[in-house]
This record gives C-alpha cells, sequence and structure tokens, in this order.
C-alpha cells in the first residue's frame, strides 16, 4: 500500500528506506464508499490524502447551487482544500468518494511535525504545490480561453480512461457546461471523426 506512495514522492525527492518509514508513520489508509463524503463545504481541512484507489471529485457549488468540479483525484493524486488547510479557514471546497477508494491521509499536525523533523518534507510539498498551481493556472486558462469542444478533447488527453468512470453530468461539471451540451459536443466529435 505504501509503494505507491514511495513512487510517487519519488519522482520529486529521494528518501533512503529508513527516512522513508519516518515520513510514512503518520499516514493512516482509510477506506471511504462510492458517494461518501470526506470534507464538505464549511469544515476546517485537516488532512492531505494520496489516493491509492478510486476516484474523488473535489468540487464547490456556485451561486445557482449547481456543482462545479475543480478537479478530479484518481490514484495517485492528492486530495486537499489547500486554502482551508494552509489558512486554517473554513473549506469552500467538497471531497466525494464516486468509487470505493482508498487512501492515505496525513493530518496537517502531523505534516508539520515532518517539516520539523525531516527538511526535505518541506521541498517535497513545496514541488507538489507549485505542481498543483501550475495545474489549476492552466485550467484558468483553459475555461476563459477555450471553447467547450476544444475542453473536452483536453479532458479526454488528460485523463485517457477517467471518461469511463463518470457520468456524463459529471464530465459536464468538469467542464462548466451542461450535459446536454457536452452529448453535442460528443455527437460533433463522433461525427467529425467518421
Amino acid at each position: 500500500m505504501f509503494e505507491k506512495l514511495y513512487q510517487n514522492i519519488s519522482l520529486r525527492v529521494r528518501f533512503s528506506e529508513e527516512e522513508f518509514k519516518h515520513f510514512s508513520a503518520p499516514f493512516e489508509h482509510k477506506k471511504f464508499k462510492k458517494r461518501e463524503v470526506v470534507l464538505s463545504e464549511g469544515e476546517y481541512c485537516l488532512f492531505e490524502g494520496f489516493v491509492i484507489s478510486g476516484c474523488f471529485k473535489v468540487y464547490f457549488l456556485n451561486e445557482e447551487g449547481f456543482e462545479q468540479t475543480l478537479y478530479f483525484a484518481v490514484e495517485n493524486w492528492w486530495i486537499v482544500d489547500l486554502d482551508s488547510l494552509i489558512n486554517n479557514v473554513p473549506s469552500t471546497l467538497n471531497i466525494e468518494a464516486l468509487e470505493d477508494s482508498e487512501v492515505l491521509m496525513i493530518s496537517k499536525k502531523e505534516k508539520n511535525r515532518l517539516y520539523e523533523t525531516m527538511p526535505q518534507v518541506e521541498k517535497l510539498f513545496r514541488i507538489m504545490n507549485q505542481q498543483t498551481s501550475i495545474s489549476l493556472q492552466r485550467r484558468i486558462l483553459s475555461l476563459m480561453n477555450k471553447t467547450a469542444d476544444r475542453r473536452y478533447l483536453e479532458f479526454l488527453e488528460k485523463y485517457p480512461t477517467l471518461e469511463q468512470r463518470l457520468t456524463q453530468q459529471q464530465v459536464a461539471s468538469y467542464l462548466g457546461i451542461s450535459h446536454e451540451f457536452l452529448s453535442k459536443i460528443r455527437k460533433r466529435i463522433v461525427l467529425g471523426r467518421s
């Protein structure tokens, strides 16, 4: 179970076997059932979670009460509301399991303790936060500059196997469009390929 975590962090920093044991010790293995809520808007996010298996949606409700999906977290991704975690403010996001899922979770308190005892942990999470910022910047630019058709094609490129795991409504929420409009886009793309 910790092998996936080790592979994920090894892309960013190197730990000896002993260092990784120290790093991974505070992580708790948790299972979530499909539709189980991990974090609700208004709660304080006191954790970061590494997805071992399954799929989560990280979303908010807009002013009209419609879901807007910020991102999907599948295997080897992390789930968190960074604003709530870092700034100690109520969460504006919701995190929900879309499938039965398993996560390794570390509390804010334990993560801060690791910062003090292992300097490379700070480097690890700094790199991860930079990568998250880049990804969200690209997502914002895509939403502001690209057509829904192009955003859908980019979604398929970024998540090649994810569409089969999601409902059309969930994909549409990620793209910022209605599921009816997504149906039209999909039909155009299929016709364009034939």
